[in-house]
């Protein structure tokens, strides 16, 4: 049986196994070089760059342009006087040869003045003492660190604040819808209360051994991750005291200069979307603060030779790398494809496009692509920019690419229709080549592996329900209503994959292979670790259509949900689903928190709260303003515009 541990976590995607590097204990110097030694080291390395530098400088008279590429630089003119409207484009001419000589003089000229500097700064350091020595690195070194901290502390520009409706309300007029919702929201309460006695500032709960726990996808560091990806939950439930605790840790201990290493997309999904979130709700601006310096920390990972980020970076070096299990080496389609919400946002709220110009450039790469069949390939090597193993799905590795593409359409006011597009072209490659009708009658999502379909769907595939619905106004050819019914019998499928168990709980994954319908066959895809998918469909089912089943059936998850997976120390997912006396996994997930609990909860409120005509849901269920913006391409920072 998996460990818990290695147990997939995400709310889309199937985490890796911890296979990275062992660590090695870092002992102190014990040779005991003198300073002095090691300055004369580095000195004469020193030495050997300037003068390297001084004799090995190109011959200028062979190039005609000042600039490496021989080509002519364009320079867009900005007319201060009209914001950044391009008024003109001037065509920049390389130096003639005489100034070209002229400025290699002015170079040598400067490497000698540094040279001989630098030749004075080492002789009076070899003069002074260990103490004195000792006493100006560390001198620097705090220098460096004030700096950081000025840096951090530095006031992010004004941003107007979309005008957010909904935040607050919701309350049902129906007293049994009123039960259920206060039910939900005191299952809510459990969870955090226990993870706040026996887990505060870990990453997750191990609700029975009442004790912290974290997995790989967050590094080595308490980051307080279900603090994170709990807080616009509790503000949405109106745990008002509970999210003053999470918003007073967050601002004394989050933390994000700290040798680990992350998952870049979970802790996009979760920390800067749950930070942006509860800053949109709230207005503290401390959330938006903590979002800007931990999406800082990624930015490195895109520094590939083809722009597709690594899978994790360190948040202290700023090393990226990849899962090694990934298709020799590649990047994870649900990984990369799943930042441009959240990015978005930072460009608006910040004023700087660096953020946007990197998700529009995996866009952009996506779109020059060969997808084979018209799918897109699970996997992608960020070195080369060819597609990895062919394997598509819309379950575990590709899942949340596809929702993006359908949400950043929907959060720009649909005006981005080149979002729009991809999504419609994907869509329509999956319903031919990935949908089936089984003999029973389920329509399920199968997987394309090594050139055939895979009759098994993933847990994490019956988001896709919620998405059609979703997609379904403004689809091509007045299909609006094909897709809500595609939604609604996908929704069935994963209802009756909850139906068939001994606990009313769905498994991992489940196959339709002759006899066998919507049931899982292998002991490693029989358990429940309290996953939001079904839920999310449900309650995307109930918005569009009014249909009283969605809550019936979320109803009935609930309360398997409470009868199997609540224990005295909050939740814990299950082994196996279809034993009557399961055993636990000891986990209480982040993510139950931030979504299954918070789709309930929704479930059962009116549409006034969070309607989604005003809000976009992230994959991790963090809700985001739409951007009623003419070009989302820039903030709304005068600076900037």
């Amino acid at each position: 049986m998996t460990t818990p541990a290695l147990l997939p976590l995400s709310g889309r995607r199937i985490p890796p196994l911890n296979l990275g590097p062992p660590s090695f204990p870092h002992h102190r110097a014990t040779l005991r070089l003198s300073e002095k030694f090691i300055l004369l080291l580095i000195l004469s390395a020193f030495i050997t760059l300037c003068f390297g530098a001084f004799f090995f400088l190109p011959d200028s008279s062979k190039h005609k342009r000042f600039d490496l590429g021989l080509e002519d630089v364009l320079i867009p003119h900005v007319d201060a006087g009209k914001g950044a409207k391009h008024s003109g484009i001037f065509l920049i001419h390389g130096p003639d040869e005489h100034r070209h000589r002229e400025e290699e003089e002015r170079l040598r000229n400067k490497i000698r003045a540094d040279h001989e500097k630098a030749l004075e700064e080492a002789k009076e350091k070899l003069k002074k003492s260990r103490e004195e020595i000792r006493a100006e690195i560390q001198t620097e070194k705090n220098k460096v660190v004030q700096e950081m901290k000025i840096r951090e502390k530095k006031p992010l520009p004004a941003v107007p604040i979309p005008n957010l409706i909904g935040t607050h309300g919701g309350d049902p007029e129906d007293n049994d819808l009123r039960e259920k919702r206060e039910k939900i929201k005191e299952m809510m309460k459990h969870a955090w209360d226990n993870y706040r006695i026996y887990g505060w500032g870990h990453n997750e709960l191990r609700p029975i051994a009442r004790k912290g726990h974290s997995t790989n996808i967050f590094g080595t560091s308490q980051m307080g991750a279900t603090i994170v990806d709990a807080l616009d939950t509790l503000y949405i439930m109106g745990l008002h005291d509970e999210f003053r605790d999470g918003q007073k840790w967050i601002e004394n201990n989050l933390d994000f200069s700290v040798n680990s290493e992350v998952s870049v997309f979970e802790v996009n999904i979760r920390f800067i979307g749950g930070l942006l979130a509860a800053y949109y709700l709230s207005g503290e601006e401390i959330f938006k603060i903590k979002a800007v310096q931990l999406a800082e920390k990624l930015l490195p990972a895109f520094n590939t030779p083809t722009g597709i980020p690594w899978a994790m970076v360190n948040l202290k070096s700023g090393v990226g790398r990849n899962w090694g299990w990934a298709s020799a080496g590649s990047s994870i389609l649900a990984e990369f494809g799943t930042l441009h919400m959240e990015f978005v946002h930072l460009s608006y709220l910040t004023g700087n496009p660096i953020y946007y110009k990197k998700v529009m450039h995996i866009r952009k790469l996506l779109q020059k692509m060969d997808r084979p069949n018209g799918l897109y390939p699970n996997y992608l090597n960020p070195r080369t920019g060819r597609w990895g193993q062919y394997h598509t799905s819309v379950g575990g590795l590709g899942d949340s690419f596809y929702e993006y593409l359908l949400k950043a359409w929907l959060m720009s006011d649909k005006t981005d229709h080149e979002a729009r597009k991809m999504y419609d072209d994907a869509v329509e490659a999956i319903e031919k080549h990935l949908i089936r009708k089984s003999r029973g009658g389920l329509t399920f999502i199968g997987e394309w592996k090594n050139g055939h379909l895979e009759k098994k769907m993933g847990h994490l595939a019956c988001f896709a329900g919620g998405m059609f619905v979703l997609g379904a106004d403004g689809s091509r050819m007045d299909k609006a209503g094909h897709y809500l019914e595609l939604g609604a019998e996908i929704a069935r499928t994963c209802h009756e994959s909850y139906d068939r168990t001994a606990l009313k709980l769905g498994p991992e994954s489940f196959k339709f292979d002759g006899a066998v319908e919507a049931v899982a066959v292998r002991q490693a895809e029989k358990y429940y670790i309290l996953r939001p998918e079904v839920i999310e469909t449900y309650w995307y089912l109930w918005r569009f259509t009014h249909d009283p089943r969605y809550r019936e059936w979320g109803w009935e998850a609930a309360l398997a949900i409470e009868k199997y997976c609540r224990v005295s120390g909050g939740f814990s997912g299950v082994k196996d689903v279809y034993s009557s006396t399961p055993t636990h996994d000891d986990v209480q997930q982040s993510f139950f928190l931030a979504e299954t609990l918070k789709y309930l909860y929704l479930l059962f409120s009116g549409d006034d709260l969070l309607p989604l005509d005003h809000w976009v849901f992230n994959t991790e269920a963090h809700p985001l303003p739409v951007l009623h913006l003419a070009n989302t391409t820039l903030s709304r920072n005068p600076a900037v515009r």
